[in-house]
């Protein structure tokens, strides 16, 4: 949903794990860079930890006692599939249940374990017998080490934050050895929380128990096991995004573990002066890509080039100012050239789930789509792709600053030609026409 106090203007490095890190292309910097050290949150060098911290128990998990490798999930729109299917609404993670007009808690999902797309039951997040409700609920009611971060967390426990923070929201956890887990999600003022024992003062933490309705129109969640040496990329893509969070803060951070990755979470909250996007293989063979904001490009022609000018479609909170779909021959003038060429972006304005037509436009309705995903529509590879960004901005000046353009996110691709097939599927529909 759009960010309410947000307008329009809103070397590679191999590691044991097998995870590979490389900054893409260095950029020639600006004059000045003048968001350089600006903050968005006070830092301190690490929380007090509980004691006790548990150890090689984090993975995602399908349902409580199932892990997997990853998984995705994909929670449809009050308009397609309202409600919960018949499934009562609960708040296991604080809050009450809202008297919302429309909502949906309905979903489909996919993970490690069975790579197509298939339905699943109840209300998602609310029970751990779903996958973003198990998974939370692990990391919730354990005893790890975690960072939250949210542009729109509306107040508690900070504030909503606009360009050029990134436009990012989720969380990572991690055992006492540096091993963990992140998950990626489109919901704003969700969580907002990382620990039962630190609750929210103001709020619900739990999806459908929030005043802001973040179950009204279709989100999407992501979620991948990570070895130490992916907790660090993952910590590096972050500070690389300008994520919104507060280190001093022990209700979205709770430091602690190995010492590099303590310093890189103490870090977070600042904008970056990186104009570099960083590409990352995890150990898990997920790619991790980071968009700084002071990169200002089309977000998803970024990842177009940064995958090998992959031809993609793409579903995001489409609206003004909305970037049209693109041919592979449309030019791009706000751009950096050593990102390389990007591929055709078809921009889905509705997809298909069990016959049912699905909107994927950022309409503030019952139909509207709130998820980031993509999905690669040629070439050699098979990506399906879950992101932090809409495809607003501008393809072209005066003003490449543009909403999107001018902020941060991350991107997780997976080259897996089952789950890609299984996600072009539910992107399929119409499609807004190229310029």
């Amino acid at each position: 949903m759009p960010n309410k106090t947000t307008t329009a203007t809103g070397s590679t490095k191999h590691s044991k794990s097998g995870a590979t890190t490389r900054a893409v292309a260095p950029f020639v910097p600006l004059a000045v860079a003048l968001v350089a050290g600006q903050a968005l949150a006070p830092s301190s060098a690490s929380n007090t930890p509980a004691t006790n911290l548990s150890s090689g128990l984090l993975s995602p998990l399908l349902e409580a006692g199932r892990p997997v490798d990853w998984w995705f999930v994909f929670k449809f729109n009050s308009a397609s599939f309202p409600s919960c299917g018949g499934a009562q609404r609960s708040c296991p993670f604080g809050g009450d249940v809202q008297s919302y007009r429309h909502f949906s808690q309905q979903f489909a999902y996919a993970s490690s374990a069975n790579h197509q797309l298939q339905q699943g039951g109840g209300c998602v997040g609310d029970t751990t017998t779903d996958p973003v409700g198990a998974t939370f609920s692990e990391v919730y009611n354990g005893n790890f080490f975690y960072v939250v971060w949210n542009d729109q967390f509306y107040g508690d426990p900070m504030n909503t934050e606009a360009a050029p923070a990134g436009h990012s929201k989720g969380l990572l956890a991690w055992d006492v050895n540096g091993n963990g887990l992140v998950l990626q999600v489109s919901t704003p003022s969700w969580p907002a929380s990382g620990s039962v024992q630190n609750p929210r003062k103001s709020d619900g933490n739990s999806l459908g128990c929030i005043k802001d309705n973040d179950v009204l129109v279709s989100q999407h969640f992501f979620s991948t096991r990570l070895s130490k040496d992916d907790v660090v990329a993952v910590l590096k893509a972050l500070d690389n995004a300008s994520v919104v969070t507060n280190p001093s803060n022990p209700e979205i951070v709770r430091n602690g573990g190995p010492s590099d990755i303590q310093a890189l979470a103490a870090g977070l909250g600042k904008v970056s002066a990186n104009k570099s996007p960083t590409r990352t293989t995890l150990s898990s063979g997920v790619v991790l890509l980071s968009k700084p904001s002071d990169l200002n490009v089309p977000p998803w022609q970024m990842v177009s080039a940064l995958l090998g000018g992959v031809p993609l479609r793409v579903a995001s909170w489409w609206t003004k100012p909305e970037i049209p779909s693109t041919a592979e021959a449309t030019a791009v003038g706000c751009w950096e050239p050593s990102l390389g060429t990007p591929g055709a972006v078809e921009i889905a304005t509705s997809g298909t789930w069990a016959g049912t037509s699905i909107g994927l436009e950022g309409l503030d309705e019952p139909e509207g789509n709130h998820a980031k995903v993509g999905v690669s529509t040629g070439g050699p590879r098979t990506y399906a792709i879950f992101g932090d960004m809409n495809q607003q901005g501008s393809l072209s000046g005066p003003n490449c600053k543009s909403s999107q353009n001018g902020r941060g996110g991350l991107f997780y691709a997976i080259d897996d030609a089952p789950l890609a097939s299984s996600v072009a599927a539910l992107l399929k529909g119409e499609h807004a026409p190229t310029p």
